[in-house]
């Protein structure tokens, strides 16, 4: 800081943006961003997928992740499934707004981040609220299993979207984004299937499976139906750290722990 010189006591702050209005696109890729955590691995359960189908769909997998947490730092998040539809359902109905069906649909993924955290307990699984994501270093040193809502806290500030009042930012955002500010390059989602398909597999028994694409590329197929957020494979073309979105079939015993092997089971859609 400095005196300007005219005898006023007032300081300013050199800074290459001091005189930037932040109101448009400045092109600026100059800084290196700083990978605060990359060895966490980012996991998604999935809500329809996973939570709703019970203790048979879930407990092998719970399984899995306890073998896993001496050797990895994992992070959980977790969907919202039916609840959360009928939610949305219910509130579009009603004619509310986009920003208070996020707020409302919130509520269904932290429910089950908590039955999460009961069922990981003996385990070291413990809920975690938003604001202590910075106590994230100390539960894993701690060995603990970190569980959170996948859902991103927007809430009523949600921006509108192009078409009906759907938040677009739901729970695959709010996982992919837990992944980018940690510095993860793969966020794995953990579905009922192996993954990403031309076409909807419970539907057409014909839809074949895509197990490699980058993300542009699929934008540009224009599918009818992506098995994560649109959203997220947008954000994906400009993400500076989280560069890989890996789908696997929770259902397939051994998947959960090939993914987190880093293998590349399921399918992987990469920044291309």
């Amino acid at each position: 800081m400095h005196d300007p010189g005219h005898g006023s006591g007032r300081r300013t702050i050199e800074s290459k943006y001091a005189d930037e209005p932040l109101t448009q696109n400045s092109g600026d890729s100059s800084y290196d961003a700083v990978a605060l955590m990359p060895d966490v691995k980012v996991l998604k359960m999935g809500g329809q997928s996973i939570m709703d189908r019970g203790r048979s769909a879930l407990f092998p997998i719970l399984d899995e992740l306890a073998a896993a947490k001496d050797k990895h730092k994992l992070l959980l998040c977790c969907g919202g499934g039916t609840r959360a539809r009928h939610i949305y359902a219910m509130a579009s109905d009603l004619e509310l707004p986009t920003g208070v069906l996020a707020a409302l649909g919130g509520y269904v993924p932290r429910q089950n981040a908590r039955m999460l955290q009961m069922l990981l307990a003996k385990h070291g699984g413990i809920f975690m609220l938003h604001d202590d994501f910075e106590k994230l270093p100390l539960y894993f040193r701690l060995g603990c299993i970190p569980i959170m809502t996948g859902m991103p806290p927007f809430g009523y500030w949600e921006k509108p979207t192009e078409n009906g009042r759907i938040p677009q930012h739901r729970t695959d955002a709010g996982v992919f984004l837990s992944a980018e500010v940690l510095g993860a390059k793969r966020a794995i989602f953990i579905k009922d299937e192996a993954g990403l398909y031309d076409d909807d597999p419970k539907k057409n028994k014909s839809a074949k499976h895509i197990s490699r694409i980058g993300a542009r590329e699929l934008l540009k197929l224009d599918l009818p139906d992506l098995i994560v957020e649109r959203i997220v494979i947008e954000y994906l073309t400009r993400a500076r750290f989280c560069h890989e979105l890996q789908i696997v079939n929770g259902l397939e015993r051994g998947m959960v722990t090939r993914a987190l092997e880093g293998e590349d089971v399921g399918t992987i859609i990469y920044r291309d």
